[in-house]
């Protein structure tokens, strides 16, 4: 079970963003917490961490990991459209050839897309990068076979009060990116 940290030292539209956060569907196989915020980009923020398929023994990820920030300011914030803004980060691995094809980053944006509709997430002001990386080992990891990873940067402008919505599609996206199947088991957080 997910516990965010109550944020009873900040306005009360912003305590119903966390709690809207609160409940949204994890599904089983994916590890979310709360991080540490960033303090210099807004006023107000939560930070969670994702890590799929994690190994229990020393918490680390190989299938997939990332990060959610949901930003607030009193003010509307001329690049953001609105006093929210999310901020996400996804990353993993992929086979070697799937990494060289081109047409992966239109697809990985198109998940998000497809997330982020798919749960009724309601945005505006959408941006973000996506990075294909492929590592060929030299020297004493000369005999490694290459690598490849896909990195998901972006972010958007909630236009509506259903949080939950905008963290279960960061969650499918890492799933998609990921290679698990489509939900199968969830749990509440």
């Amino acid at each position: 079970m997910l516990e965010i940290s109550d944020r009873t030292d900040t306005p009360a539209d912003f305590q119903l963003a966390v709690i809207s956060l609160r409940q949204a569907t994890i599904r089983d196989g994916v590890n979310i917490t709360e991080i540490p915020s960033p303090d210099k980009i807004a006023k107000y923020s939560v930070a969670l961490a994702a890590n799929i398929g994690v190994d229990a023994h020393d918490n680390r990820s190989d299938q997939g990991t990332g990060r959610f920030v949901l930003l607030n300011s009193d003010e509307v914030q001329e690049g953001w459209g609105g006093q929210y803004r999310i901020i996400c980060f996804a990353k993993s691995p992929l086979e070697t050839d799937i990494g060289q094809d081109e047409l992966i980053t239109d697809v990985c944006w198109a998940w998000l897309e497809d997330a982020l509709r798919s749960r009724g997430a309601a945005y505006t002001a959408e941006a973000g990068t996506i990075t294909r990386i492929i590592s060929q080992g030299y020297g004493s990891i000369s005999g490694h076979s290459d690598h490849a990873e896909l990195e998901l940067r972006a972010s958007w402008s909630p236009t509506d009060s259903n949080f939950s919505a905008h963290i279960e599609a960061w969650q499918d996206l890492l799933c998609m990116m990921s290679g698990l199947p489509p939900e199968s088991g969830i749990s509440r957080i």
